[in-house]
């Protein structure tokens, strides 16, 4: 017999570590070779693990709801084969008294890092072993309230309090709470702002917000605290795009096997764009500004449950209208079925929304760090608009859109942010009626 370990698989550049929403498997069960045995969630997108070996699974090390590092083993499954595996745990080590304090610091950061969190009137969050400590050290919450957390988030770590307890714990003091929150701002950049209770009523209900939508809010508020945002709008007629279309996308899907809408072509504008004006393809790290190499464009699309997310058509700019028109129906369709990869989500660099597709004019959206600007759709409309030609002025019936830029103000000023959509603009509305595909 052998043992195999089931690891939590990478998952992009940016995915540290992933939840476990749910074992399809229990201890005792058969596993096929490429079986899912487990879901897992990160911030990004939702997948299954599959097991690379066949076997009995024997021992499942996390719970669900556990949040476990990538390339963390989670499982253990035994296979019939001998050592048919570099993960193998049929080894018996003899373990010293050295080595267990080692194990049982170890398992202390495992408890402190996975376990659930609690958080006090103040909203701070602590785990269950920080505050067993306070208990048993005698620290009140507001004691507690006051140390420094060096943890994720600012958290308070076992770390922090046994290195308060060290100080004298008589020796730190909360902060004054009395203090006004202008001056607290001024004074500590990580001042929270206070949260103000929300009184319900007898015939109000309490709805649960989801895990998806618990990450967007809280990756939206990050957003909006990390770029300082500043918007620029642009009129587009679209005349002749919408003409084109019309004329085309029976043809095209004939050819193609496609269908053919807006999003693609605006898409390859943007792309246009980008090359024109590649500071906009950047992103902020301290004070360094990390310019992009590859176009990666963000398409936000809905998910079943109401959400959205943000699949990426990679390179961009290396593709054809018919190419890109197959990455957007491809990303969109599966992102409608919840069946994106992990993949599918990694590494965008400037993101595309189209506020139109739900009747909106125009829109100021959140950028979506890491990068420094994303682009709104807005609704294509008919509109009266005054039309130049060489014999005169006249009205007409145009179809017209804005597009509404965001962008960090910190690294793009508002003549960059202004003139990308400018290129874009023009982009659009030199599109030829007869042009080919």
């Amino acid at each position: 017999m052998a043992k195999f370990e089931v690891k939590i698989p990478k998952m992009g550049e940016s995915v540290a570590e992933a939840t476990i929403t749910s074992w399809l498997k229990e201890v005792g069960s058969s596993v096929e070779l490429d079986e899912a045995i487990v879901e897992i969630a990160t911030d990004k997108v939702d997948s299954e693990v599959p097991s690379e070996v066949e076997g009995t699974l024997i021992e499942i090390l996390y719970d669900v709801d556990s949040v476990v590092k990538v390339g963390d083993t989670i499982a253990i499954i035994e296979t019939l084969g001998e050592n048919e595996s570099t993960n193998t745990t049929d080894e018996v080590e003899v373990v010293d008294e050295a080595t267990t304090i080692e194990l049982e610091k170890e398992v202390n950061e495992v408890i402190e890092t996975t376990s659930i969190e609690k958080k006090s009137a103040s909203g701070k969050f602590y785990s269950p072993l920080v505050r067993n400590i306070a208990e048993k050290e005698g620290v009140s919450i507001e004691q507690l309230e006051a140390i420094v957390g060096t943890g994720k988030d600012n958290r308070v770590t076992k770390d922090d309090i046994f290195a308060y307890l060290e100080s004298g714990k008589n020796e730190v003091t909360p902060v004054e709470k009395k203090e006004p929150v202008s001056k607290n701002i001024i004074e500590n950049k990580t001042a929270v702002k206070p949260v103000t209770p929300v009184s319900v009523n007898g015939g109000d209900e309490i709805i649960e917000m989801s895990r998806m939508g618990k990450l967007i809010a809280h990756h939206m508020s990050e957003s909006v605290q990390t770029s300082a945002h500043v918007q620029s709008f642009i009129e587009v007629d679209v005349t002749n795009i919408v003409k084109w279309r019309n004329k085309i996308k029976d043809q095209f899907f004939a050819r193609e096997g496609e269908k053919i809408t807006y999003t693609p072509i605006f898409m390859q504008a943007v792309a246009k764009a980008i090359k024109q004006y590649p500071m906009i393809n950047i992103s902020v790290d301290g004070d360094k500004i990390i310019k992009r190499k590859n176009i990666n464009l963000g398409m936000a699309a809905a998910l079943p449950d109401g959400n959205l997310i943000v699949p990426v058509i990679k390179n961009a700019d290396q593709l054809n209208l018919v190419g890109i028109t197959r990455s957007v129906n491809d990303l969109a369709n599966r992102a409608r079925t919840g069946k994106l990869n992990p993949d599918d989500i990694q590494d965008g660099t400037y993101t595309v929304t189209n506020v139109g597709s739900f009747g909106s004019v125009f829109g100021t959206p959140i950028i979506n760090q890491p990068q420094v600007a994303i682009l709104a759709l807005g609704a294509i409309r008919k509109v009266p608009a005054v039309i130049e030609t060489p014999e005169g002025d006249f009205i007409g019936i145009r179809h017209k859109m804005f597009i509404s830029h965001s962008y960090d103000h910190r690294v793009v000023n508002g003549a960059l942010g202004g003139m990308f959509i400018k290129v874009i603009k023009d982009y659009l509305e030199a599109w030829s009626v007869d042009a080919k595909f």
